[in-house]
């Protein structure tokens, strides 16, 4: 009878822990467990709704600051709500509680009353516009990207000037979206991002430029010279002859396309060329006026040698640019194909 009354008193005890463990869990079901962390913030013994006011406080409200990205001076916003920023407190709490007391009942209340940490770390919960970021960077590239601009030649009819080479920005847009995810991710990082860029060089620099050009000619029809320039420095200069008026020499940049010694004379089908109009006239014949040498320029337009020497110095010529034959064959040797020709 004696063990019969010790096994009723153990049975009454263990229904007793039960009861008591099933109470304890069912008051501290609205209390974050010990050792529950989320976002690495602990929230450990607090009730759900102090847990939710110390979530907003160090985790949502800085999370909602505007990401600011910069570039040489100047910055560009992102808001928490143009990028549609989210973050569910409700949520991380809930799987806090649920997490942080989950398990058998009895062995939760002993954690509990022990001081036994769950060691428990809820990730956070937070979402974001990704279409709004993109567009945001597709802004922020067509700000700040540019392309390189290589150093050139700047033209007039008396002489060359140069321009400085610039470089390119190009906005690393991968680097940049990363970015801006870990910062919507981390209320402890900076809410200022430096723009990630590559800097694109020019193909030509200041210092190249001679190497690039090293023949120009810069024809003067007012003052009815033509300037050789060769590494960009005047090597000579040449009078000449220019069209006449209504049969004006063409102004712009062309290049050197052709180049003939004693050449044809293909006549032109305009009145003023006469019977002679719609021939060829062959090179070397007394009526042929290009004399000595050709350097085609454009449509017809070249420079050549000229019988009529008196006409250097003045409007004259049907639209070619003439010189002197020992000036021409002077300034053939000295010009190859392609060669750039500014008239002005």
């Amino acid at each position: 009878m004696r063990s019969n009354r010790w096994i009723a008193y153990a049975a009454a005890g263990v229904l007793i822990f039960v009861l008591a463990a099933l109470a304890y869990n069912h008051s501290r079901r609205e209390t974050i467990a010990a050792g529950v962390s989320v976002g690495g913030i602990d929230i450990s013994g607090l009730p759900a709704y102090r847990a939710k006011i110390k979530i907003s406080d160090e985790l949502e409200q800085p999370l909602l600051k505007p990401v600011k990205v910069s570039y040489e001076g100047h910055t560009r916003r992102l808001t928490a709500a143009g990028a549609g920023v989210s973050v569910d407190v409700n949520g991380m709490v809930d799987e806090a509680l649920k997490r942080g007391n989950s398990g058998f009942f009895v062995m939760s209340a002993a954690k509990h009353l022990l001081g036994v940490g769950r060691n428990v770390s809820v990730p956070t919960r937070i979402e974001y516009d990704k279409t709004a970021v993109k567009n945001f960077i597709a802004s922020v590239r067509r700000e700040f990207s540019r392309d390189a601009k290589d150093a050139s030649v700047t033209y007039s009819a008396h002489g060359l000037g140069e321009t400085d080479g610039q470089t390119g920005v190009k906005v690393r847009t991968a680097t940049l979206r990363r970015e801006i995810a870990a910062t919507f991710n981390d209320p402890d990082a900076p809410r200022k991002i430096k723009l990630p860029v590559k800097i694109k060089k020019p193909k030509v620099t200041r210092e190249e430029l001679a190497d690039k050009y090293p023949t120009i000619i810069l024809v003067d029809r007012g003052g009815f010279k033509l300037r050789l320039f060769k590494k960009l420095k005047l090597s000579k200069t040449y009078g000449i002859a220019v069209g006449q008026v209504g049969l004006e020499t063409p102004t712009g940049l062309y290049t050197v396309n052709s180049k003939q010694v004693n050449p044809p004379w293909n006549v032109p089908n305009s009145d003023w060329a006469g019977d002679l109009a719609g021939k060829t006239i062959p090179g070397g014949a007394p009526n042929n006026p290009l004399i000595a040498r050709w350097l085609g320029i454009y449509d017809g337009v070249g420079i050549h040698g000229t019988s009529s020497t008196g006409s250097i110095g003045s409007a004259a010529s049907h639209g070619c640019i003439r010189m002197i034959p020992k000036d021409v064959i002077d300034l053939y040797d000295r010009v190859p194909i392609g060669s750039p020709v500014y008239i002005g």
